[in-house]
């Protein structure tokens, strides 16, 4: 599953083509055009990154990275400022924020690139990871292929999807609807039964015989790869 990144910016033009060149680099974007409304956007759902404008209307960026760095839920979230403001001074009341990069404006877009592959792959390595590895699974970004053991496992799509989605972050429960975002899209509706399917089918394909079951069903919250599976007592 490729890293969201959130673009919180108000000049369109700047807005599109940055949305343009990350999509394009495999990420998963999105855009919102003012701070009050990247708050709000927040609370729900955490990206894997933020791309934050200093001078943003509702909320300035430079606020909003402070009152994120408050909440223990984006406290480690990475962000990348962008600004006008080149002065030292500036550069340094940013970072002592809590950015974790600074880019004056105008900037090389493979410059920004660079550094949004930098801080994911310093963030959460499992992102950029070629094999994903849980207990006796390895999942195989580049073949497409899974297997358990010495096993090789087929797939569908929709299963490989959500496989690779749990396996960034094992231990993690996410609701149906976290997944059905996650897997499918937000912008995709469909019934969150549907998740229930397509984890059957999943636990179908990983599981044979006497085969320790690697997701765990939390009831009333959803699903996660079990934090205890393959460990040994």
């Amino acid at each position: 599953m490729s890293a969201r990144i959130l673009i919180v910016e108000d000049e369109e033009p700047l807005t599109l083509l940055l949305r343009y060149n990350l999509e394009a680099e495999g990420y998963e974007v999105e855009t919102v055009g003012r701070g009050d409304e990247a708050e709000t956007l927040l609370k729900e759902r955490a990206p894997d990154l933020m791309v934050l404008d200093w001078m943003l209307p509702g909320i300035s960026g430079i606020e909003l990275c402070r009152r994120l760095r408050a909440r223990p839920e984006t406290k480690a979230l990475p962000i990348i400022m962008l600004t006008a403001r080149g002065e030292e001074s500036e550069r340094i009341r940013g970072l002592a924020t809590g950015a974790d990069d600074y880019i004056v404006k105008p900037f090389s877009v493979p410059e920004l690139i660079a550094r949004v592959r930098a801080l994911l792959r310093r963030a959460s390595p499992e992102r950029v990871a070629d094999v994903l590895a849980f207990g006796d699974i390895a999942l195989d970004r580049e073949k497409k292929r899974v297997s358990r053991g010495e096993r090789e496992i087929e797939l569908g799509p929709t299963e490989y999807r959500l496989l690779e989605f749990l396996m960034e972050r094992p231990g993690r429960v996410f609701s149906r609807e976290q997944l059905l975002d996650g897997v499918w899209g937000s912008e995709v509706y469909i019934d969150e039964r549907t998740v229930d399917v397509h984890v059957g089918r999943l636990r179908k394909a990983l599981n044979r015989g006497r085969d320790p079951d690697p997701i765990r069903t939390v009831r009333g919250a959803g699903y996660a790869l079990d934090d205890k599976f393959g460990k040994t007592a």
